[in-house]
C-alpha cells in the first residue's frame, strides 16, 4: 500500500476514533436514563398543570366536560327509547358504572404513575437478579466497557476497515440509533399519560371502548420494552466474548439489532396475545 493511502486511512480512522470516543462517553448513560423509565418522567411541574390539578383545570377540565356530554347523551338517548322499540342500557348500571369511570378519570395521573412504577420494579428485579449470577451491573454505561475490552481498533492498531474497525462502526451506528429511538419512546409515554383521562373517559361507552383497549395495548407495549431490553441486556452480559472470536463479536452486533427491534417484538407479542 502506498504512503498517500496509509496516511488517508490513518485520518479516517482518526476521525472516526475521536467520534466513537464522543459517543462512548455520553450516549451509555442517556440511554440508561431514556430507556429505565421511573415515576420521575411524569414528575414535571408542567405536565401536571396541562394534566391538571384538580378536575377544574387543565385536560381533566375537558375530560369531565366530556363525561357530562356522556351522560346527557345517555339520558337523551334514553328518554327517546321509551318512545320507541329501541332498547336501552339500564340507567342503573350505566350511573354506577359512569361514577366509578369519573373516580378513575380523575385519578389517571395516579393510575398511570403505578403501572410506570410497576414496570420499572419488574425490570430492575430481572437486571438485579442478572447483576447476582453474573456479577456485574446490568445496564449501557457498563456495557461500553465490555465492547471495548474485544472490540477496539484503536488500541489493537487496525484500521476502520478492519473487522473490528467494522464491528465498532456498526455498534456505534447502531448504538446512535437506539437513543433516538427510545427518546421517541420516552415523548410517546408522556403523550399517552396525558390522554389517559379520555381513554379511560372512553370505557363508559361501548361504541368508545375500543379507543380505551388501543390506548392501554399501545401504552403498556411501550413500557414493555423496558423489560424486553433488561432481557437482551443479560443475554448480551452472559455471552463470553474473546478478541479472537469472531462469533462473539457477531453475537454483540446481533444484540444491539435485537435492542433497536425490540419494540416490534413486543407490539407482535402483544397483536397475537
Amino acid at each position: 500500500m502506498n504512503p498517500t493511502s496509509t496516511t488517508i486511512i490513518d485520518t479516517i480512522t482518526q476521525i472516526f476514533n475521536s467520534m466513537f470516543s464522543s459517543i462512548d462517553s455520553s450516549i451509555y448513560s442517556a440511554l440508561d436514563k431514556i430507556t429505565f423509565i421511573n415515576t420521575s418522567i411524569i414528575d414535571s411541574t408542567y405536565l401536571e398543570k396541562l394534566l391538571g390539578s384538580s378536575s377544574s383545570s387543565g385536560i381533566l377540565l375537558i375530560a369531565n366536560s366530556l363525561l357530562i356530554g356522556f351522560i346527557l347523551y345517555f339520558t337523551i338517548r334514553h328518554l327517546l327509547s321509551n318512545f320507541s322499540i329501541t332498547s336501552s342500557q339500564n340507567p342503573y348500571q350505566f350511573f354506577i358504572k359512569i361514577i366509578f369511570v369519573g373516580i378513575c378519570m380523575n385519578s389517571s395521573f395516579f393510575i398511570c404513575e403505578q403501572i410506570i412504577n410497576l414496570n420499572n420494579l419488574i425490570s430492575s428485579a430481572i437486571r438485579e437478579i442478572g447483576s447476582n449470577f453474573l456479577d456485574t451491573n446490568i445496564c449501557f454505561s457498563n456495557l461500553i466497557n465490555t465492547l471495548n475490552l474485544v472490540v477496539s481498533a484503536e488500541e489493537n492498531h487496525q484500521t476502520i476497515f478492519s473487522i473490528d474497525g467494522i464491528i465498532k462502526t456498526v455498534v456505534s451506528v447502531g448504538f446512535l440509533n437506539l437513543i433516538f429511538m427510545y427518546s421517541i419512546r420516552y415523548i410517546l409515554i408522556k403523550v399517552f399519560i396525558l390522554i389517559s383521562p379520555f381513554a379511560i373517559l372512553c370505557t363508559s361507552m361501548p361504541s368508545t371502548f375500543s379507543f380505551f383497549k388501543s390506548w392501554l395495548k399501545c401504552f403498556i407495549s411501550l413500557l414493555f420494552v423496558e423489560i424486553f431490553s433488561s432481557l437482551i441486556l443479560i443475554i448480551m452480559f452472559s455471552i463470553e466474548y474473546s478478541v479472537s472470536d469472531v462469533i462473539s463479536k457477531l453475537l454483540f452486533v446481533g444484540s444491539v439489532f435485537a435492542l433497536m427491534k425490540a419494540n416490534n417484538y413486543v407490539k407482535e407479542f402483544l397483536r397475537r396475545n
